[in-house]
């Protein structure tokens, strides 16, 4: 899978879009590491490549990342958060 932040795919053309796709890490306390090591945006982004490869894409352009947060209520000692990502899947025209 490719991964771009800008609309295009060095060295591909896009033959279409797919359409939109999401995903979003754990919800976990602010400021903790995942388990596995590593970081929360790169959690996001392996579950935004799962989205994709589901649709049959070959690449994602456009990927962005938010963070939701909840703070702390008389519900919730720690405040939490999840890390979104988003973008667009697209298909890859193939080289002749």
């Amino acid at each position: 899978m490719r991964i771009s932040h800008t609309g295009e795919i060095e060295g591909s053309r896009i033959l279409y879009a797919i359409g939109r796709v999401t995903a979003a890490s754990a919800w976990h306390a602010s400021g903790t590491e995942p388990v596995q090591g590593g970081d929360w945006r790169l959690v996001a982004l392996q579950r935004l490549m799962v989205q994709a490869a589901d649709c049959d894409a070959d690449a994602i352009i456009e990927v962005d990342y938010e963070v939701d947060g909840v703070k702390v209520t008389d519900l919730a000692d720690v405040p939490v958060e999840r890390v979104c990502a988003k973008g667009i899947a697209v298909k890859l025209a193939r080289a002749a």
